[in-house]
């Protein structure tokens, strides 16, 4: 007897579609055939509705420890199996950062129990950390991340000494966010000088410019080819950097790239709008890079797509420029976001599969994650593209309490999520008992 069967969906896998029966016992695919016969305790109906394998998003800042006024690793993993994802990868730059092997560990003694879909915590790279990256077990952590550009406290990178030594001893993938600080601090020079401490929010992608962007990633990258480090180069946001990836399948490549769903989806002309609502490093840009980056997922430059979820409070993002901190909520309708661009004609929905679950999988060399395969775990989420909804603060379940896709009507909404064979989000609530559990790797 499954534990579980979902009948007629038709199953997004590996570039096809089709309609098929998946069977689930003891949180894994037991069975997928175009029809099963054997009794369920449960059996969902899917007719009409698409069965993909989870999102499995490679960047998402969840606050805690020490942030926890924004949101936590509850209430954040709540809005995410509420939007379709069913495995995080954490960012280091908590309260105390993510700097060392305890520090790590404590963190997934936090999640233990808490969190409501499957989690991963990335190890921080600081200017004076590089013997605890030495020393780490790769079956620790997802990759090794490194902010050159500006961060929180002590994790900007900016030695080129400590670079090269992080580059040269990597064991497992290390994860840039590249902007050059340097520049930064002399285009906000700038912008104080021409507005004092009201600079229009409109000049954020001007201020962490292109220039600044394109000349950090291609650092990153020559490091990487120098040394031969397998290297993810997050949330890239100019048509520029584009021409820096290979496109082609992520099989068999050492440089990878991603965007984020608010690149794909905002422009420099929603400032006017949003303003500090949609405030975030890198910075969003313009149509034409949006445009670019859009091409980019198509052609296989973009290898995987993410959300760099990053919560603040209203009352800490209604601030002027200088003071209204970067990020925003995204997680519970990033998924969504995606669909309706599907329908739009911007992307194939197997497409969207291979960039928010497959290649998140090879790339961190998850095990029995990220398919819809016999023998993996049953992280999986029900899809119905033609539903239209829009969203409305009272159903938010970030912490924070607010988001960016606020009154927008999106077509394609997120029916079931079933993290490890369980049902996380019926549509409408959680799942009492969160099923989370810590991610592993096939690593050698």
């Amino acid at each position: 007897m499954f534990d579980l069967l979902i009948v007629n969906a038709r199953v997004v896998n590996e570039g096809t579609i089709r309609e098929l029966d998946v069977g689930i016992l003891d949180g894994r695919i037991d069975a997928i055939a175009p029809s099963l016969s054997r009794d369920a305790k449960k059996v969902i109906d899917a007719r009409g509705r698409y069965l993909l394998p989870g999102m499995i998003d490679d960047q998402v800042h969840f606050r805690e420890p020490g942030l926890t006024s924004k949101g936590d690793m509850a209430t954040e993993s709540a809005a995410a199996v509420a939007g379709g994802i069913t495995t995080y990868m954490e960012m280091p730059n908590v309260k105390p950062p993510t700097l060392d092997s305890q520090a790590l560990e404590n963190k997934y003694a936090l999640a233990r129990g808490r969190s409501h879909a499957n989690y991963a915590f990335y190890h921080g790279a600081s200017n004076d950390n590089l013997e605890a990256i030495k020393a780490l077990d790769p079956s620790a952590t997802c990759g090794i991340k490194i902010f050159m550009g500006a961060s929180t406290g002590n994790m900007l990178v900016d030695a080129p000494q400590t670079l090269e030594d992080i580059f040269a001893s990597a064991k497992i993938p290390v994860i840039t966010h590249c902007e050059d600080t340097p520049m930064i601090q002399e285009s906000e020079r700038q912008a104080r000088e021409r507005f004092g401490e009201q600079v229009p929010f409109s000049l954020h992608g001007e201020i962490r410019s292109r220039e600044a962007c394109y000349k950090s990633s291609s650092m990153a990258i020559d490091l990487a080819r120098k040394h031969g480090t397998r290297l993810h180069v997050l949330h890239l946001t100019t048509a520029e950097e584009m021409a820096l990836f290979e496109p082609g399948p992520v099989e068999g490549k050492l440089i990878t790239a991603e965007a984020c769903v608010h690149h794909l989806w905002f422009c420099d002309e929603d400032y006017e709008r949003l303003g500090s609502w949609i405030k975030c490093n890198p910075a969003i840009k313009t149509a034409a890079d949006r445009q670019a980056i859009r091409e980019a997922v198509n052609d296989g430059r973009i290898d995987i797509v993410a959300t760099d979820h990053a919560p603040h409070t209203l009352e800490e993002k209604n601030n002027p420029y200088f003071s209204a901190p970067s990020g925003m909520p995204l997680v519970q309708h990033a998924l969504s976001s995606l669909l309706d661009q599907v329908s739009a004609g911007h992307f194939e929905l197997t497409t969207i599969v291979e960039k928010t679950s497959h290649n998140v999988a090879r790339r961190f060399e998850l095990e029995d994650r990220g398919f819809v395969r016999e023998g993996y775990m049953a992280d999986l989420v029900l899809v119905d593209l033609e539903k239209r909804f829009t969203v409305i603060r009272d159903e938010l379940l970030y912490k924070c309490g607010w988001s960016p896709f606020e009154n927008k009507a999106l077509r394609g909404s997120i029916d079931t999520t079933i993290v490890n064979g369980v049902v996380a989000w019926d549509g409408k609530r959680l799942a009492e008992a969160p099923a989370g559990e810590r991610v592993t790797y096939r690593r050698r």
